[in-house]
This record gives C-alpha cells, structure tokens and sequence, in this order.
C-alpha cells in the first residue's frame, strides 16, 4: 500500500491521460466512419488532433480537469463533459472546413453529425466511469484527514462543519472549537488539516505558526489582506522582503476588450435565446395575466443606480420585498422554472448591451440590501469598484444564500485578480451552474437573500 500511496499522484496523472485519449479516439474512429482520411496520416488529422489537444488543454484550465480527490465525482463529470463537448465541437468544425476543398465543390457540408453526437454521448459514459474509479483509488490510498474547525464565533461552527462535512470521504471532523479555546495548541497537533474561518487577524497569525509547528495543513478563509497578499507580488529592498500589491485600476486596453466581448456576446446571446424569451413571456403570460418583465433599481460600479431587467417570477403586488425564503408561496408555478435554470436573468442581457452591466463581474444588489450590508460590513462598498455584472465568482462559486461577507471576498477576489483570460473562463465555468440549479439557486430558510 505505501508502494501505491507514494505514486499515487501519478497513477491518477496517467488515469487521467488515458480517459482524454480515449475519448479523443472514440471521436477520430466515429467521424473516420465517413471521413477515412482523419484516420490516416493526412494533413486533416494533424490539424484535428492538434486542434482537440490544445483546445482540450485549454479548457481542462478553465473546467479543473481531472482533480479527483479534490471534487465529487459529479461536478468533474459535469465539467469534464461540458469541456469535452466544446472540444468536440471546435474539433469538428475544423473537419467541415478542412473538407470544403476543391474535392467536394468547395461547399460546407455538415456531415457525420450524427456520429458526433454519438461520440458526445460516449465520451460522457468514459468521463463518468474513469472519474468515479479515479476517486475511489484516491480515496482507497488516502486515509480521511484528521479536520479541526477553528471558527471566530461560535455561531458559525455549525455553518463551517456543514460545508466541510460534503467532503466526508476526504476529511473526518473530530472537534470544531472557538479561536481562544484554552486547549487548542493541543487539538491542533492532534490535526492532520485546520480550518479558519472568520479569526482575528492576531489569533490567526498564532495559531497558524502552531499548525506550520505541528506539520498541518491550513485552509484559512480569507480577509481583505489576503487577498491584496494572494495577488501581490514578491520584491525585495535591500535584504528587506516585502508584498507588492498595486491599486488595481483596469487599463484602457482592458476596458476597450471588455465592453466589445459584452456587446457582442450579449447581441449574440438575444438572437440565440430569443425563443426562450418568447416560450418564458408566454407562460408567464398565461400563469396569471400580469407584466412579463420585472424591474428594479441596483447599484453598479461607483455607486451608480440602474434599473434592472428580469423576468417577473414572483406574484405581483408583493410591496417593497422582493427577498426569497426557502419554500416562498409569492413564486409562481412558471417563476418556479425559471429560477431554476436561471432563465430569468436572460433579459440582464439587454442591461449588458446597454451598458449597466458587464457579462462579470460584482452581482448587483438591491439597493435596501446595499446600505443593509455596508452598515453591518463597511468593506461591503468595496465591490462598487466594478461594474455589476451577470455572472462571477460569487455565482460559480457560491450559492443563493453564501452570505454578504462571503460574496464580498469572492467578489474582492474576482476584482483583486481582474484579467481578460479570468473573465473568459468564469464565463466558461458558469455553463456548469446550470447543471447543479437546485444548488446554486437555494434560498435561505427566513434570511434575506
């Protein structure tokens, strides 16, 4: 077993190369049914292999690839699928313009769909067998990790256990205990990893030197300063070892790119969902005969208020507020549906082309929300420094209920960290969202959302 356990890392490296190769040649002998010269040594299959290998690379970065061990099962597959796909897709279209040629009368020709099709569905199939093998080796290799919950307050123990405990075949939680608990350096040495949440920067900084002592890992949630540390960058003066961190500021050239990539996958994004736009107007139409769109004032980047566009998914005449609970009877049956596949944001995208919006960045809150939030957590304003957007961290990696002070650090962290490259990728990454719905559009049991 110590023999496995010490290559562990790269059995699961190689497992992981076998199932994209695998899914690569189910693709190339598919489509080969009709085109013979992509399984032979020909210009065509150079280009394609290269194109899928790169394109899978690519988007393997953006998805996570194959981290077992690190992410159920369900949400690799999910994103593995969703990148394979893609990879599928522009895999192909390098076939169909690599087979308008003089040969076929320089007509685009979209053959073999349905075999693509096909492939999808068996790569799918490939994907879900090699990630659940690949985390039952990871977790038959490693025993669970001795967890210690340390929390700022004890009021958010319960919370903390509860996000770790859905990773229960990593991690065994053997006490959660308040930072200034009289026997902690003792419990800490007990620990194969420490959880911080919410500590006092002068706590933290002790109890951490107790972990590096005692050889357990860290998992800190992060402050403010931490995040200006995470995207610093190290400079030295003199023997003097120092933090850089810049006020970010984007550059001209970043806001010419981000507003051109909005308007012109917000233009696309209403021809594309323009049924979608009729099917959902028409059943909130006939559910109860009130207005289609729903409109509200939010804030943006310095403060500014704009009024945004919805779906109207809740019962009209329901006053000033418009905060869900868990199991609220003001949804309406159709309102119900669209929440779950986050089709009622789709008119956002009209906000986008207007320009009160970016496709990310910051959520826009309503604005009772917003002077709420900030009188209990001033840093709160600190999101205005972007505009709001339609997707971001605090969607891709957060629930409807992740409280304010969490979307704060994950939007800080989105802004802190801002790149072109970034925004492409949490775009890429919020097609998964649609596949965990019930997840990521879970409301509080009697809190404001």
């Amino acid at each position: 077993m110590s023999f496995i356990r010490r290559f562990k890392n790269s059995i699961i490296g190689i497992t992981g190369l076998l199932m994209y190769a695998l899914c690569m040649a189910v693709l190339f002998l598919l489509l080969g049914i009709e085109n013979w010269q992509i399984l032979e040594m020909s210009r065509t299959s150079v280009i394609m292999v290269f194109t899928f290998v790169v394109m899978g690379y690519l988007l393997a970065r953006a998805y996570g690839g194959f981290d077992v061990g690190v992410r159920k099962s369900r949400p690799i597959v999910i994103s593995l699928s969703i990148a394979l796909i893609l990879d599928d897709i522009v895999t192909y279209l390098v076939l169909i313009i690599m087979n308008t040629n003089d040969v076929n009368g320089k007509k685009i020709v979209f053959t073999s769909f349905g075999f693509l099709l096909l492939a999808m569905a068996a790569q799918i199939l490939i994907i879900d067998i090699f990630t659940r093998i690949g985390n039952a080796f990871y977790f038959y290799v490693n025993p669970k990790e001795k967890a210690l919950i340390v929390v700022g307050d004890a009021s958010e123990a319960e919370k903390v256990r509860e996000a770790v405990s859905i990773f229960g075949r990593r991690y065994e939680i053997y006490d959660t205990v308040v930072k200034d608990e009289h026997n902690i350096a003792e419990k800490i040495k007990m620990a194969d990893c420490v959880f911080f949440y919410d500590v006092s920067k002068d706590s933290l900084e002790e109890l951490t030197e107790l972990c590096y002592g005692a050889r357990s890992s860290v998992y800190i949630n992060p402050s403010i300063t931490d995040i200006l540390l995470h995207s610093g960058k190290e400079t030295f003066f003199s023997d003097l070892p120092f933090y850089h961190t810049e006020a970010r500021h984007m550059t001209f050239e970043q806001r010419v790119i981000k507003r051109l990539g909005d308007i012109v996958i917000s233009l696309l994004g209403l021809i594309i969902t323009s049924p979608l736009f009729l099917i959902a107007a028409i059943a909130i139409r006939r559910e109860d005969g009130g207005s289609i769109f729903f409109r509200q004032e939010r804030a943006t980047v310095g403060g500014k208020v704009f009024r945004i566009i919805k779906f109207r998914t809740m019962k009209e005449n329901n006053g000033e507020d418009f905060s869900v609970t868990k199991n609220d009877d003001r949804i309406t049956s159709t309102g119900k549906w669209l929440r779950r596949y986050r089709i009622d944001e789709l008119p956002q995208l009209i906000n986008i082309l207007w320009g009160d919006m970016s496709l990310v960045g910051p959520r826009p809150e309503m604005m009772k929300n917003v002077e709420e939030y900030t009188a209990d957590l001033p840093e709160f304003r600190y999101r205005l420094r972007m505009k709001a957007g339609l997707t971001g961290y605090a969607q891709v990696m957060g629930r409807y209920n992740t409280t304010s002070r969490d979307k704060l650090m994950l939007d800080l962290m989105y802004i802190e960290n801002f790149s072109i490259a970034g925004d492409i990728r949490i775009l890429l990454q919020t097609m998964t969202v649609l596949f965990t719905a019930e997840e990521s559009t879970e409301a509080f049991d009697g809190d404001k959302t």
